[in-house]
């Protein structure tokens, strides 16, 4: 069937964002043959203004901040410190004998004590506040910091957190939701540290527009930096299959996140969550490690260039940790690969530059004073 000028407008609008800083047409995603001819397209006049709404030359947020041109830079990023003994182990591990570089606390859990005596003794830690608004395990659990005062539509029936984020999304109220989000920044600063970045758990305050307008406001308020995808996004656009409207939505936050002085990300990798470990290596340190430090590598080897943001759940689990949830194989398994040095080498040989949310505020802060003089 002949294609429409709408459809031939839809295709060339996909695929020309598609495009690394140097100009190269990197994927031309479909079957659709008018998409092997994208380049042809652009010198019809109908749609040559279409050509040139994408910057060729555009800079990347990493550029932006000073890092080399077509390099990938890394932030190796372990969520969920301060849920339990294990994890704080798992995160220290990741980062004192592996190449993770920084980290998110869960501020309501019962763990977060012991995780900041190791923050407060080592003062060059990239920690964040891990944004919590769920509480997702039956055995063990956590409630708001605001408390039934402030946060009653936080709650399930027993006073603890929803534990979806879709009962987050059917009865938060967004300004109870905002006040917790800010106790729990509070409650980081009360705890002697300055946090580097906020991010989300569950990834809740992304589920609607609301929640994450509160997201973003707190981060501009405050002047912490937040996890957001605001650059080309083309990782996080297939992990959540997010069509090209989205992905716009997404640049114009990160716009307004630049302008108010913070750091961007390029793009976000979520997706190691989804790496079950199968039955037949299960319980094998070694063969999990394997498995874990080649999918890592292989995610590595697909992101575009740019300040990507990789998200990983470290735990050095125990069977107390097993009880709390069945993703304890998984989590171990991001720890270990952190620590191969397979891991490491291959970062060293492909040239990947490791940055952390601290440096990459100063870079910031930086090109802020520049641009104020």
């Amino acid at each position: 069937m002949k294609p429409n000028l709408s459809e031939i407008i839809s295709i060339s609008i996909i695929n020309l964002r598609l495009i690394s800083p140097n100009g190269q047409i990197l994927v031309l995603h479909g079957k659709h043959p008018l998409i092997m001819m994208v380049k042809i397209f652009c010198y019809f006049p109908i749609l040559l203004a279409l050509c040139q709404a994408v910057p060729v030359n555009g800079q990347t947020y990493a550029e932006k901040l000073g890092f080399p041109k077509g390099r990938k830079v890394l932030i190796l990023h372990v969520d969920d410190a301060g849920m339990s003994r294990e994890a704080n182990e798992g995160t220290i591990l990741s980062m004192d004998e592996g190449m993770a570089n920084s980290s998110s606390v869960m501020m309501p859990c019962a763990w977060v004590p012991d995780y900041f005596q190791y923050l407060k003794k080592n003062t060059a830690t990239d920690a964040g506040v891990h944004l919590t608004l769920t509480s997702e395990w039956k055995g063990y659990r956590w409630s708001p910091l605001t408390g039934t005062s402030g946060g009653a539509s936080l709650m399930d029936e027993e006073g603890y957190f929803w534990p979806s984020v879709a009962e987050v999304v059917n009865h938060a109220d967004p300004e109870e939701l905002y006040e917790e989000i800010k106790a729990q920044l509070e409650k980081f600063r009360k705890m002697g540290v300055e946090p580097t970045h906020m991010d989300s758990h569950m990834g809740t305050l992304f589920a609607t527009e609301t929640f994450l307008e509160k997201y973003i406001q707190l981060g501009i308020e405050e002047q912490v930096p937040v996890m957001f995808p605001g650059g080309h996004a083309s990782w996080i656009q297939q992990e959540i299959d997010a069509p090209e409207e989205r992905i716009e939505q997404f640049q114009q936050i990160g716009e307004k996140l630049w302008n108010a002085g913070l750091p961007v990300l390029d793009d976000l990798h979520a997706d190691s969550y989804s790496w079950k470990i199968s039955p037949d290596i299960a319980g094998d340190d070694q063969k999990i490690q394997r498995y874990k430090t080649d999918k890592f590598i292989e995610a590595i080897q697909m992101l575009e260039p740019g300040l990507t943001q990789i998200i990983l759940h470290s735990t050095n689990s125990t069977p107390h940790f097993e009880i709390i949830t069945p993703s304890a194989p998984l989590r171990k398994g991001d720890m270990l690969a952190m620590m191969d040095p397979r891991f490491q080498q291959f970062l060293e040989k492909e040239g990947i530059i490791l940055t952390t949310w601290r440096e990459v505020h100063e870079r910031r802060k930086q090109l802020s004073s520049l641009e104020s003089r």
